[in-house]
């Protein structure tokens, strides 16, 4: 089940997307609910469109801006002449489905503390 449409994406992306991307992105969005429902399938659906949409972007995405830093770098490195690159991603790779802390939370899954006891009866 996907939360977002091909054009949530649309709307939300800086490029065009040939008819080869949109195909990607119909099946990246299929997988985002996937992995939304996993987390909270009692989200609102607004959160549950946008949480795709930044998703499917983000995998997207060969850079987050014009000077190639890849989107979800929490940490890069350029140099010039040398040609050297480096980037630290924070919760994922380029071109990989995943969830950033932000978007836990705004699923509901954030910083919660629990347990459970199944010698406990509840009732």
């Amino acid at each position: 089940m996907s939360y977002a449409t091909l054009q949530d994406v649309k709307d939300r992306m800086s490029k065009e997307l040939s008819t080869e991307e949109e195909k990607i992105c119909i099946a990246l969005l299929e997988d985002c609910g996937i992995m939304i429902d996993a987390y909270n399938k009692k989200a609102s659906d607004d959160v549950k469109r946008l949480v795709s949409c930044k998703m499917v972007i983000r995998a997207m995405s060969d850079t987050g801006s014009a000077v190639g830093i890849p989107v979800g770098a929490s940490q890069g490195s350029m140099s010039a002449l040398g040609y050297s690159q480096s980037w630290t991603m924070g919760s994922g790779s380029v071109g990989e489905l995943y969830l950033s802390k932000a978007e836990k939370v705004l699923l509901g899954a954030g910083d919660q503390i629990g347990s459970y006891s199944p010698v406990q009866e509840t009732g």
